[in-house]
This record gives structure tokens, sequence and C-alpha cells, in this order.
């Protein structure tokens, strides 16, 4: 059996997130492609969720980068939050003054806060996957420079 490194996702979570970022993406979708709603319509629902996604990540990053000591402009952070939030705002106000029934309004609104959810947690998993290569790759450089100091 193979041993994790610490801080490295296990890889049922990282298909999860995969799989839920999927899921929420394609249901979505599927919901814009099956309305009966004017293509402009779609076209801005499909945005926002795009908007969200992009905006998820970035805040996620931030966040990330904040707390490994990288640094990250108060403008950029203050930024990506404020889209996140605006991306949520607009779906809201888009759905409810949607003509659809509530159980597509809430159709709308879950596929579309599990994207964003999985998105964050896809974003996660990349970073810790990369934080855990660079730590494997500095542990194989320290035990090598030991073993040439001994010989």
């Amino acid at each position: 059996m193979q041993q994790k490194q610490p801080g490295q996702p296990s890889s049922a979570f990282i298909g999860a997130s995969w799989a839920a970022l999927i899921v929420g993406i394609t249901a979505f979708n599927i919901g814009l492609w099956n309305a009966e709603m004017q293509l402009n319509e779609k076209g801005y629902y499909f945005t926002v969720l795009m908007f969200g996604l992009f905006s998820a990540i970035s805040v996620q990053k931030a966040v990330r980068d904040q707390m490994e000591g990288i640094p990250v402009t108060n403008i950029y952070y203050g930024l990506s939050w404020f889209c996140t939030i605006l991306s949520v705002v607009l779906l809201t106000i888009g759905l409810w003054n949607a003509e659809i029934l509530r159980s597509e309004k809430g159709y709308y609104a879950m596929s579309f806060v599990l994207s964003l959810f999985a998105a964050i947690a896809v974003q996660k998993n990349t970073r810790d996957m990369k934080s855990a290569e660079k730590k494997e790759e500095q542990t194989t450089l320290n035990t090598e420079r030991r073993f040439d100091q001994t010989f």
C-alpha cells in the first residue's frame, strides 16, 4: 500500500471534487438547454455561472497565497471577493425576476452553488498536490545531499 504524503488530498476526495464540478456544471447547462426561455436569458445565466466559477477560484487562490506568505494585493483580494459575491447576487436577482417555476429556480440555484463549491475544492486539491510535490522534491534533495556528504 502506497503511503500518502501529509497534506496531499486523497484520491477519493479528488475524484469526488471533480465529479461534483462536472455534475454541477452539466446539470446547470442541461437545465438551460431544456429551458423555455429566450436565448439572451440563457446567455445571461451561462455567463453568470462562468463568472462565478472564475471568481470563486480566484478567491481560493488569493486566500491560499496569503496563507503561504505569497504577497496578494488588497485590491486583488477585495476584487476577488466582490466578484464572487456579485455572481451570487446576479444569479439571485435573475432567478427572482425569472418567470419560471420555483422548482426550476431552486434547480439553478443548487447546481450553481454546487459548481462554485466544487470549483473551490478542485482548486484546493490542485494546490495541495503541487505543494506535496514540492515537499517531496525537497525531501529527496535533502536525502541526496546527506548521502553525498557521508561519502
